[in-house]
């Protein structure tokens, strides 16, 4: 048995000393000590390159050091002088390497050449980029297009994106499952219907402007750490914020600015969360319902006492449609209904509701908390709701601000990345490159496993991730996986999805984002999208880490090529020599979106998207935003009678799937990730002991059995019958068919287990 977990109480705040001890660590560790100081500092800068972590907005007056200790840990970990040869698979066979953990596999570091799988040595062997594009197209041309998946990670450029989905579907699959479909398209399909956008409508000056900002599901400190700039900025001048959590997270607790030299010595950071309501797993639903309910019934008041309304009743006259089933509903509900259902007191949300209806612009932020539950698109609109009755959207500094995960995943989404065929100008891109693109819905994620395992889909090319790991039902995916014809890993470094291979299997090595991308007309830069739909140049800063290494447009390039018939009207030699084509040919596809884009590709701060519903425009069926009443709302996940509520989460050491290392400073944490968290009664009642083993069943009747032990229970602040464990560790336990309703994001936030303790050996 390994060495158990450390666990240590961890009282500094977010940012501070152990930030600036945590990047300097990570910098030694990939021996990137002196060459990442300097690249640092042109991270999230207009004239440097954009962060290949999280997707959060960069201002257009940056910070002397534009980034966060998550994302320095992305950069030098792509910079590292670390590299994995082919040299290195002679020594290790694939089985070998699946007894692996992820950080081993990761932390060997950066792809240098092609590769493919040998059967007979179990062992990656070299090949020429000619040889693996010509098998590859040749595979791809056996195949019906329909048993293709072409899945995205969310980091791959706007312009590799672009030429990705153009080659799939000149190909002809819509089959394009994206990182979006495992956590905001929750996002994606409630939004839409209640205010005529896919996306938040927030913008980072939004926050300088707002009086009110609140928080969902969502922990800052890991996914998204420099939006505490504007969060403390805010924090200081008075402006109240409220959060809604199961677990108390330190970033929105109290944050310490690095940068600050004074608050490094002399305080002991900013208070963050004015309010912090601890709610039960799931419980969001009912806390907006009472947060909701609790405004109305003002409002009633304010009528029948001649005050002030509370509502903003020129706005929902205006521009609302629904508002009075809405309110009918929100006055029947019950508080004992919404407390149960909520795990919070009466008390407490018309405290929140007080606050909030007293602001005058508020912000609601939210996460993966919200979207990957079984009821996670309902809850979205739940947020939009509460927006709605004070009209807070469409105004300076308020909005609704979901805030997206990886680099680009939000962008790739505005190119075409999507198997949903009303998503896409399948008619702009017929016309502008003279082919009839299929016109049948792709899979999605939750769809392409499904698939997987029945042995529907023969073939799977990834641009970026780790599929594999990043999706529920492991048992049955891996050994289905081993079936698949053909697999096109395109990747910068080793991880778990390379060590499954298919019949035929290529691992493609490809540029990072932060190295300097030469080709025929120079040195190119790329764009993406951040999570207040801003578009930003980034230019990379660092040579190759090896020769031979191509761009992810030159691959896709090369794929295309040796798949499809030649096109006078896609010249792709044309595009990878000069990305600037590319962009022009999106500004030609979405000409509403990318309005001239070479022009403004490094502007300050990114260019915005236009988006109806910031100027009170609503691309609906209604023509208005709308409110919905909620169907579950007041049923939350099921817990007691030995079932509990497992949430996945990601440590401070991890970004999404990638494991930097094996801590988790902020949990108190250190030395392993093999650990559960749960409520100190819970543990009692029991008979589980601090640092005891246990085991997670999942609670299900479909006659798959899904376990996980080995696991040390740790005593921490979460409500009873609710646990915590880690991602992806735990995706086995997650059933496919447990998604969010309407969405299919798999309902990584609220699984149900029991739990059983291991006996000591």
């Amino acid at each position: 048995m390994s060495e158990k977990v450390k666990i240590q109480d961890y009282t500094a705040p977010a940012g501070g000393w152990g930030s600036v001890q945590a990047v300097a660590s990570i910098l030694t560790q990939e021996e990137v000590t002196l060459l990442g100081s300097e690249i640092l500092l042109k991270q999230n800068k207009p004239d440097g390159f954009m962060c290949v972590s999280c997707s959060w907005a960069k201002p257009a007056h940056p910070h002397p050091f534009e980034f966060c200790e998550n994302g320095a840990k992305a950069t030098a970990w792509e910079i590292t002088g670390k590299t994995v040869g082919p040299e290195f698979f002679v020594q290790h066979t694939l089985s070998e390497l699946r007894t692996w953990s992820d950080h081993q596999l990761e932390e060997q570091g950066r792809l240098t050449h092609p590769m493919r799988y040998d059967a007979a040595s179990d062992r990656y062997v070299p090949v020429s980029w000619d040889e693996a594009f010509r098998a590859v197209g040749a595979e791809l041309n056996r195949l019906d297009p329909r048993a293709v998946v072409m899945y995205t990670s969310g980091r791959a450029s706007l312009e590799t994106s672009y030429m990705y989905q153009l080659f799939g579907r000149m190909y002809g699959t819509n089959n394009f499952p994206d990182s979006s479909n495992m956590c905001h398209e929750s996002t994606s399909v409630a939004l839409p219907e209640v205010i005529g956008v896919p996306v938040g409508t927030v913008l980072l000056e939004d926050f300088d402007k707002s009086d009110c900002i609140l928080f969902f599901g969502q922990n800052t400190t890991t996914n998204s750490p420099r939006m505490l700039h504007p969060l403390q900025k805010a924090a200081q001048r008075g402006v109240p914020i409220i959060t809604f959590n199961p677990l108390r997270e330190r970033g929105l607790e109290r944050f310490t600015n690095p940068q600050n030299p004074i608050q490094m010595v002399l305080t002991g950071g900013t208070r963050i969360s004015t309010q912090y309501h601890q709610l039960r797993v799931g419980g969001d639903g009912a806390a907006l319902l009472g947060m909701c309910k609790a405004v109305i019934e003002a409002d009633d008041a304010a009528v029948s006492m001649k005050r002030p309304r509370v509502l903003d009743v020129a706005f929902i006259e205006q521009h609302t449609s629904g508002f009075e089933e809405f309110a009918n509903y929100c006055r029947q509900a019950s508080w004992s209904d919404i407390e149960r259902a909520s795990g919070l007191r009466r008390a407490d949300l018309l405290e929140a509701a007080k606050v909030y209806a007293s602001a005058h612009a508020v912000i609601a932020n939210y996460g993966m908390g919200i979207t990957q539950h079984r009821h996670g698109v309902e809850t979205a609109k739940m947020i939009v709701n509460l927006l709605l009755l004070r009209g807070n959207i469409g105004k300076p500094g308020a909005g609704i601000s979901p805030v997206r995960g990886h680099s680009n995943v939000q962008g790739q989404r505005t190119v075409g990345i999507s198997e949903k065929t009303k998503l896409v100008p399948l008619d702009k891109l017929a016309e502008l490159y003279a082919f009839e693109p299929p016109r049948w819905d792709g899979l999605n994620t939750v769809d392409a496993c499904e698939a997987i395992i029945k042995g529907d889909v023969k073939g799977f090319v990834s641009l970026g991730g780790n599929f594999l790991r990043a999706v529920p039902e492991r048992s049955l995916m891996e050994p289905a996986w081993a079936k698949l014809r053909l697999s096109v890993q395109i990747a910068t470094k080793l991880n778990r999805s390379h060590l499954v291979p298919g019949e035929i299997t290529y691992l493609l090595p490809c540029l990072g984002r932060i190295e300097i991308d030469r080709q025929a007309s120079g040195e190119q830069a790329v764009a993406m999208e951040d999570s207040t739909t801003c578009i930003h140049g980034s230019k990379g800063q660092r040579q190759p880490v090896a020769d031979g290494l191509l761009s992810e447009p030159a691959i896709v390039a090369g794929l295309a090529q040796a798949t499809l018939a030649p096109n006078p009207r896609v010249d792709w030699d044309a595009w990878v020599g000069k990305y600037a084509l590319v962009r022009e040919a999106i500004e030609r596809t979405y000409p509403d979106q990318f309005k001239d884009f070479n022009t403004r590709l490094f502007e300050p701060g990114g260019f915005p998207r236009p988006l109806g519903a910031r100027e009170r425009k609503w691309k609906t069926a209604t023509g208005k935003a709308n409110f919905t009443v909620p169907k579950a709302a007041l049923n939350p996940p099921e817990e007691g009678n030995g079932i509990f509520q497992l949430m996945t989460l990601r440590a401070d050491g991890q970004f999404n799937t990638t494991i930097y290392n094996e801590d988790d400073r902020f949990r108190g944490v250190s030395g392993g990730r093999r650990v559960v968290f749960m409520n100190a009664s819970d543990m009692a009642e029991l008979g589980i002991g601090q640092g005891d083993m246990i085991k997670l069943a999942t609670v299900a009747d479909d006659g798959v059995e899904r376990s996980l032990g080995g696991l040390q229970a740790v005593t921490f602040d979460i409500p009873r019958f609710s646990v915590a464990a880690y991602y992806p560790e735990c995706n086995g336990l997650i059933p496919l068919w447990h998604y969010a309703e309407g969405s299919k994001v798999p309902a990584a936030k609220s699984v149900p287990v029991r739990i059983t303790r291991e006996a000591a050996g």
